[in-house]
């Protein structure tokens, strides 16, 4: 735990950013350090584990109002901080284990309770990467996850065949040892999570052999997951009761699924838009043409006019990517780029030489219109 950078240092984040901010900083850092765009490269495998952990702790409010106030020792299974107690001033009582729970999440009766009663499963995360069709059309894809389920020898209850947890002798079950010392300003008492069973009221003496008296093993499972069209870089998909089960009749977590999606060759993605640069050649520019066109449906024709200049933009409706929920799909945009032919023969040097003999100046609009600026700026 020595060894453990903060985790908003680790997200590059004050201590009071926002969640937005957390969410931000995590998805930036996840780009950066995703395995599939680092192949090989140990450190940034780790640095994308580092930055999972960080914001598995501070994107939940409970784990980060105890990280907040206690650091990395909070997040720790065994951890147990005590509450308080004041009294002797006419009656006057004030537990402060109360005003903890209040504030942070549960203090040290509710963290006893939480021990010993239902305990909800972590939630597990896990990254896909995608092709850019894919997240365009939609895809159901399957992915091999590891979480921890029930042991089917115990049953869960982590007690060895034949025997069964006993109350604990040192709290009697209740989970917490209470101390209490007399001062001059009146009863000073401390409550801490039993050690002798950390908080769970009872004890294994004879550990199940197949869970080693956890309950739960870890299991290898492959999930089915549904990819909705239009889903972007970045976005994570939720998957509720897919992570971690419960313990002792308490839900499972939940499985978050951070999607990457891969660079396309030609496409580029603002929205639900897709653009694209086409290349034509200088003829087909100047006489018009019909070519054929990619998008995400196949190919379709456009008419490219007479007289078409470099940088005109196409737009055809309805063959960008599909709208998230269903309502329609965004549009492509087609930009024109002219291609220079070179190694041209000496034939077609003669004829592009015979050709600019036989045009004037006059019909090229645009250089006629720069020129005319260009003289204006040095009178």
């Amino acid at each position: 735990m020595a060894n453990k950078r903060d985790y908003y240092e680790v997200l590059g984040l004050q201590r009071g950013a926002s969640d937005d901010e957390i969410k931000r900083a995590y998805r930036k850092l996840a780009k950066k350090y995703h395995p599939d765009l680092n192949p090989g490269d140990a450190e940034a495998e780790a640095k994308f584990k580092e930055a999972n952990e960080a914001y598995a702790v501070l994107s939940d409010s409970e784990k980060r109002a105890k990280y907040d106030q206690f650091g990395h020792a909070g997040m720790e299974d065994s951890f147990g901080a005590g509450g308080f107690d004041f009294g002797g001033f006419g009656g006057f009582d004030m537990d402060l284990g109360d005003i903890f729970g209040s504030f942070f999440g549960g203090g040290s009766r509710a963290r006893s309770a939480a021990r010993s009663g239902p305990i909800r499963g972590s939630d597990i995360q896990e990254s896909l990467s995608i092709t850019f069709e894919e997240a365009a059309k939609g895809v159901e894809k399957t992915i091999s996850i590891s979480r921890y389920e029930g042991c089917g020898k115990c049953g869960g209850s982590g007690a060895k065949s034949g025997t069964k947890a006993q109350t604990c002798p040192t709290c009697h079950g209740s989970g917490q040892i209470r101390a209490t010392q007399r001062t001059m300003l009146g009863t000073f008492s401390t409550v801490t999570t039993c050690s002798t069973c950390g908080g769970e009221g009872t004890i294994i003496k004879d550990p199940c052999t197949e869970c080693g008296g956890r309950g739960q093993i870890r299991k290898s499972r492959k999930i089915s997951v549904k990819i909705p069209a239009g889903i972007d870089d970045g976005q994570t998909l939720t998957l509720r009761g897919e992570g971690d089960h419960g313990r002792k009749g308490g839900p499972p977590g939940n499985l978050y699924i951070y999607i990457t999606v891969k660079r396309h060759e030609i496409f580029r993605r603002k929205g639900f838009d897709v653009y694209m640069d086409l290349p034509v050649s200088f003829v087909e520019a100047a006489l018009g043409a019909e070519i054929d066109v990619p998008t995400l449906h196949g190919n379709v024709k456009l008419k490219i006019p007479e007289g078409t200049q470099v940088g005109t933009n196409f737009r055809l409706r309805g063959s960008g990517i599909a709208r998230l929920g269903g309502s329609g799909n965004g549009d492509q945009y087609v930009k024109i780029t002219i291609e220079v032919p070179k190694n041209l023969t000496e034939k077609q040097r003669e004829i592009l030489k015979s050709f600019g003999e036989t045009i004037g100046k006059s019909d090229f609009t645009q250089r006629k219109s720069f020129l005319d600026k260009f003289k204006d700026n040095f009178k």
